[in-house]
């Protein structure tokens, strides 16, 4: 699976119902051999198996249709099997309001306990770009 969009995050932004600058966005760890992307995912609710808790991305910065935040870490994440992709999503209040954006893989890391931080790369999309 290549990283993606989800249809409704699109959607959203085209409407104008999306503001990254302003709303809340997160980001959820998962295992691919525990969530199936599908781009019809119309909120979180379906986008099962987190792997840590989801941290809110801070330092965002928009320019140029590019979307980029400070790194995002993960405490503690148990050990076990490879995490290799994650969603970016505005969140609301809970999984059912809160709004897929952006599947994101290509990369595969086995968690031993520590923290785990994605490292959004340094130049141009940064974490994607429109």
């Amino acid at each position: 699976m290549a990283s993606a969009f989800y249809d409704i995050g699109l959607e959203n932004f085209s409407k104008g119902l999306i503001d990254l600058s302003g709303a809340t966005v997160k980001v959820r760890l998962l295992r691919a051999s525990g969530y199936v992307f599908s781009a019809a995912h119309a909120s979180m609710t379906p986008v099962a198996g987190a792997v840590g808790t989801d941290p809110t991305l801070g330092t965002k910065v928009l320019a140029g249709g590019t979307f980029d935040a400070a790194d995002a870490v993960w405490a503690a994440v148990g050990a076990g099997a490879a995490v290799d992709c994650l969603v970016v999503y505005k969140f609301v209040t809970n999984d059912a309001g809160s709004t897929p954006i952006a599947y994101l893989d290509g990369f595969s890391v086995v968690p031993n306990g520590g923290d785990l931080t994605a490292q959004w790369q340094a130049t141009t999309p940064w974490i994607f770009k429109i």
